[in-house]
């Protein structure tokens, strides 16, 4: 299975937002599938802003706020 790795981390983050988010603990809650390594070598591509991990998110939290306001 092809994984998106940033999806994957941006949902993480969102799931994650009380506490601290780690690659560590994304390669956990995966139990390996992911490795630490992985999340570290995506992150260290580039510069990653709040504009890009928005861009992410936004179609998910459009969706959950349209079901919640229903």
């Amino acid at each position: 299975m092809k994984t998106n790795h940033l999806e994957l981390y941006t949902d993480y983050l969102m799931v994650n937002a009380a506490g601290y988010a780690t690659a560590t603990g994304l390669s956990t809650m995966m139990e390996g599938e992911v490795s630490h390594d992985q999340i570290t070598r995506l992150l260290s591509k580039q510069e990653f802003t709040s504009k890009n991990l928005w861009k992410e998110v936004k179609s998910t939290v459009r969706l959950v706020n349209a079901k919640t306001l229903a």
